[in-house]
């Protein structure tokens, strides 16, 4: 079983930037596409990026597009989440998953394996 790690998060001023981590186990981690999602209280889960297992292809929720930006080191087994230009609206905890498919990427259901979650807090 795999475990997803995220770690990064914290509380920063708007306009700031911030990595966020995620650590995966296994030795299976090349091999599949990775996806960040994150959720605010009463809401669902919220599509933000996704790579695919070589790092070649990524996709980016509609609204996010241009201050995120996903990458991966799979000799590490980590896959990244740089975000840039933060506004209080990115505030979220932010969640690593592991796609089971290629297609449908931003739907959470085809994901099969989730981290505990990080909180990133932004201030005005």
């Amino acid at each position: 079983q795999v475990q997803l790690v995220e770690s990064g998060g914290g509380l920063v001023q708007a306009g700031g930037s911030l990595r966020l981590s995620c650590a995966a186990s296994g030795r299976t981690f090349s091999t599949y596409r990775m996806g960040w999602f994150r959720q605010t209280p009463g809401k669902g889960r919220e599509f933000v990026a996704a790579i695919s297992s070589s790092g070649g292809s990524t996709n980016y929720g509609d609204s996010l597009k241009g201050r995120f930006t996903i990458s991966r080191d799979n000799a590490k087994n980590t896959v990244y989440l740089q975000i840039d230009s933060l506004k209080p609206e990115d505030t979220a905890v932010y969640y690593c998953a592991r796609s089971t498919r290629s297609i449908m990427i931003v739907d959470p259901a085809v994901y099969d394996a989730w981290g505990q979650g990080t909180q990133v807090t932004v201030s005005s």
